[in-house]
């Protein structure tokens, strides 16, 4: 696949037949996500958790219900693995930079996974509700100052991604010549 054949196919994949990636997939996306770029080559700012552990993602989940008051919220839509993307967050306006990078980071994941034919979901809200959760932090045991800002599920789907049309107005769009 090219490289916008990729970008016009990748959608948010709500919906997962239950069997997880294999350890060849997972190298692959992880390999991806090294490949993004972070600002000043900061590598050392940002932490990878794969969770593949059904209790522990049951327990984050059960919390975002709680913390978003939405009783039987599944906000992994059944994926057997998420990928936590951390980092260290300075103050702001610096602060933005650390959310970027994970994001940007979460991008190339995604896009591996369309080339791969994974199934894969951005995941925000989940995160906000993870970093008001202190008992799920602490079982992360994530390195000193390492804050979670954004994840990707992933698993196997059984539709397909196809190529769709793509309206290029969508956004709006400003020139300032």
């Amino acid at each position: 696949m090219n490289t916008l054949e990729n970008l016009y196919s990748r959608k948010s994949i709500r919906s997962y037949n239950g069997e997880n990636i294999t350890e060849a997939e997972l190298k692959e996306i992880l390999k991806a996500a090294c490949a993004a770029p972070v600002g000043r080559a900061k590598y050392e700012t940002l932490t990878l958790t794969v969770i593949s552990n059904a209790d522990y993602l049951s327990r984050w989940e059960e919390a975002t219900a709680v913390f978003a008051d939405a009783p039987g919220l599944h906000p992994f839509y059944g994926a057997p693995t998420v990928i936590l993307v951390s980092s260290i967050v300075p103050p702001a306006p610096q602060d933005n930079v650390s959310y970027s990078n994970a994001a940007i980071i979460v991008q190339n994941m995604a896009l591996a996974a369309v080339e791969l034919g994974i199934g894969a979901c951005h995941i925000w809200g989940a995160v906000r509700a993870l970093n008001e959760s202190p008992e799920l932090i602490r079982e992360l045991n994530l390195p000193d100052e390492m804050v979670p800002c954004c994840a990707i599920a992933l698993g196997h789907m059984d539709e397909k991604y196809v190529l769709r049309a793509v309206q290029d107005d969508r956004i709006r769009t400003d020139y300032m010549r």
